[in-house]
């Protein structure tokens, strides 16, 4: 019975100390290694999106009326703020004089030219300089992640490795090995794995940029599961723990005897 119950408990306390193996990311990677990208994908606008837009020139007056602005207060001590184009259910925005411009699946650089190249072309303004800001564009980030929620996309390529940034990376009970992106295409949700402990196929992935509207789901590893489990058998649970050294001490006391 003693020769039984010696091994047992080294393997459980074994068990209980050794260090996840897939908790490190990019595991195929050595220094001087190359891993292909695949080809950078820009935000695009879809509809619904929205943005800004501000056209600078040297004669103010001449630009005023492309800027949309909302003033609050009295003149001289009021606040000025800037309103947002919303993209239309066809893709379309209703921009000031020139009318109804097909913004859809155009990127925050292609739309300043293009609104530049329609001014230039209507002799509207002479020396127009367009700067195109997109708001509230966002993806949601939930699972095993430091801070989910959603969080908003900053630039003009966003990957998932900035969500997870962005999101105070994943806990330590998060699979790095099975992180699912959900994607409206078409009226289809697709699905979306990947796995941030093979860089080969990160990097490579459809899912590797994200879009607006993403939803990032990182699954709990199954310690993490246990624990929200109604046994609570986990190694992050006290109980777990009371429990081992009671039978710890069980077992020394009984061979001491």
């Amino acid at each position: 019975m003693k020769k039984l119950l010696l091994p047992s408990l080294l393997l459980l306390l074994l068990a209980s100390c050794v260090a996840p193996k897939k908790v490190p990311y990019f595991q195929d990677l050595e220094a001087g290694d190359a891993v292909k990208i695949i080809e950078a994908q820009e935000i695009r606008l879809k509809p619904g999106d929205k943005f800004t837009v501000h056209i600078n020139s040297k004669d103010e007056e001449l630009v005023r009326p492309f800027n949309l602005i909302r003033s609050s207060g009295n003149s001289g001590g009021g606040s000025e703020t800037r309103l947002a184009h919303t993209v239309d259910s066809e893709g379309f925005i209703d921009f000031p004089t020139i009318g109804k411009i097909h913004v859809e699946g155009m990127t925050r650089d292609k739309l300043a030219k293009h609104i530049k190249k329609l001014l230039l072309e209507n002799k509207l303004v002479g020396d127009p300089v367009v700067i195109v800001q997109f708001t509230d564009m966002q993806v949601s980030i939930i699972g095993e992640v430091g801070s989910p929620g959603k969080v908003n996309i900053n630039k003009d390529r966003y990957t998932i490795l900035d969500a997870i940034t962005d999101a105070g990376d994943l806990t330590i009970q998060g699979q790095r090995d099975n992180i699912t992106v959900l994607r409206e295409e078409y009226g289809v949700q697709r699905a979306y794995s990947l796995n941030l402990n093979d860089a080969a196929q990160l990097h490579s992935s459809p899912a590797f940029y994200l879009q607006q509207n993403d939803i990032v789901y990182v699954e709990p590893n199954g310690s993490r599961a246990a624990a929200a489990s109604t046994n609570g058998n986990s190694l992050r649970n006290a109980s777990f723990w009371m429990s081992l050294a009671s039978f710890a001490l069980t077992i020394v006391t009984f061979f001491t005897k």
